[in-house]
């Protein structure tokens, strides 16, 4: 009996289906988004909208390097918050060598707090930061 020859398109039918559906949902809701949508015009409805406040002031604002440092805080303890839950995924497979690593890891990252903490990185209020640099030229 000779192999049949089955067309490669054939195995990929649900694919094309999948995309198919895509394609027809993303032009639905932009269709039904333009019909059904606002169609007024104005000079209030070409402002930016925040939280229902009206802008005030340029978009150039310098910011404190308190929200950076925040922001890069937030990623750090973020990222390893990632990690710490993919070793608690596999904590069977990882046994006592797991464990240790976690300890040390999780140390590291309390070490560090403790170190921005005692450096004042987390600080916001001017006056313990006053309190505190008074204290430390005494």
């Amino acid at each position: 009996m000779p192999a049949e020859v089955v067309s490669p398109l054939s195995h990929h039918w649900g694919f094309a289906v999948f995309l198919l559906g895509v394609f027809g949902l993303c032009a639905f809701m932009m269709g039904a988004s333009s019909l059904l949508g606002s169609k007024a015009f104005g000079r209030s409805k070409n402002q930016p909208f925040e939280s229902g406040m009206l802008p005030t002031g340029g978009s150039r604002l310098r910011f404190s390097a308190k929200f950076y440092l925040v922001a890069m805080l937030f990623v750090i303890f973020d990222v390893e918050a990632l990690f710490l839950f993919a070793w608690a995924v596999s904590v069977r497979e990882s046994g006592a060598y797991g464990l240790i690593g976690a300890t040390v890891f999780i140390t590291i990252l309390f070490a560090g707090l403790v170190y921005e903490a005692a450096i004042g990185a987390l600080d916001w209020a001017p006056e313990a930061r006053r309190k505190r640099q008074a204290k430390l030229k005494q």
